[in-house]
């Protein structure tokens, strides 16, 4: 038999597919049961969704899950707390082996997240405190959140000054955020609270626009807006700007997304500065942590993803327009090295 060019060129892809046959094989063989076969399924079941930062989170999830070969399902109450507790049923009759739990109100949550842990199924919680040992809190250091935006505040402002803040008990990473505002105004006795206001309707941003137009009239004479959620920046913004007092008022937030650095950006704008970390990140730390503990190993009960300080004056001088820039410009931003075992597939690699 004649060996022709298109018999060489069949063996050749042959041997190629057996050789990625091997290398796949190889590499589930290198994951730790269940990652080692296909099949694993996990839900995301959420109360927020709405914003910037949400829809970060969510892609950092579905990429991290993707990394790790699972079958994600997406369940989203739309800040109802009764139906999200409901979809933890939900996920529960899908037979999925890990929960992850984004948001939402302890009293709802709590006996929804031990119904999944008596199922058998792995839960973790991010910024929703569902007081279980058994289920790790995955936390952006809510605390470190407000303490670097506001020490920016003290340095640009010095320690005495009237505030607006923004606020709505009840959310664990705001709770979080506003013990360290009260720790702050007890330490520096000169910072004088005129103004508490918040609401998380929908659309958030418009929603309490509303209420700070009424604040910014009955208290012409704030200079400083605290709003440790970029929701809430924006609303606040939205009503400065429609004051004409964004020279006169600057604004201190959390979080960060492309059209937040947009509207720090912006000639004269009030927002001053917001401390955050990457929410796809926290998305997959979420994963990865939920990852472990279905691989029978310990996240620790607090995964604490570390902020940074983001200030205008950086966006402006580093020549920031986006996500993306500053990822590549603030490398701490771009990947945490949280709960990241040897085996743990990373999606941001090159």
């Amino acid at each position: 038999m004649s060996i022709t060019r298109r018999l060489l060129g069949k063996a050749a892809l042959g041997l190629a597919g057996a050789a990625l046959l091997m290398q796949g094989t190889a590499m589930a063989a290198d994951m730790p049961v269940p990652f080692d076969k296909p099949g694993v399924k996990i839900a995301l079941v959420r109360y927020l969704s709405t914003g910037d930062f949400f829809q970060a989170y969510l892609s950092g999830v579905e990429a991290q899950a993707k990394a790790l070969g699972v079958d994600l399902r997406v369940l989203d109450s739309r800040q109802d707390a009764a139906l999200q507790a409901d979809m933890v049923d939900q996920a529960i009759a899908l037979g999925v082996q890990g929960i992850i739990i984004q948001h939402g109100l302890t009293e709802s949550m709590k006996d929804a997240a031990q119904r999944a842990v008596d199922a058998g199924i792995k839960v973790v919680a991010f910024d929703v405190n569902v007081e279980n040992p058994k289920i790790p809190q995955i936390e952006q250091s809510d605390r470190d959140l407000a303490r670097l935006a506001l020490e920016q505040a003290v340095t640009d402002n010095g320690d005495s000054w009237k505030a607006g803040y923004v606020y709505v008990a009840g959310i664990a990473p705001l709770d979080r955020r506003n013990e360290t505002w009260v720790d702050v105004k007890k330490k520096h006795a000169g910072i004088d609270e005129v103004a508490m206001f918040g609401t998380l309707d929908n659309p958030i941003a418009n929603s309490v626009a509303n209420q700070a137009r009424s604040v910014l009239s009955a208290h012409p004479d704030i200079k400083v807006m605290f709003a440790p959620y970029d929701e809430f920046a924006k609303g606040v913004k939205i009503a400065v700007d429609e004051a004409g007092m964004n020279k006169a008022i600057k604004i201190y937030s959390a979080d960060i997304s492309t059209s937040d650095i947009s509207a720090m950006r912006e000639p004269d704008s009030a927002w001053a500065a917001t401390a955050a970390t990457n929410p796809a990140v926290v998305g997959q730390v979420s994963v990865r942590a939920l990852a472990q503990l279905l691989a029978g190993e310990d996240p620790g009960h607090n995964v604490i993803v570390p902020p940074t300080l983001i200030t205008q004056k950086e966006l402006i001088d580093k020549d920031i327009k986006n996500m993306e820039d500053l990822s590549a410009k603030l490398p701490q931003f771009a990947h945490a090295d949280v709960a990241m075992p040897a085996w743990m597939p990373n999606p941001n690699a090159k």
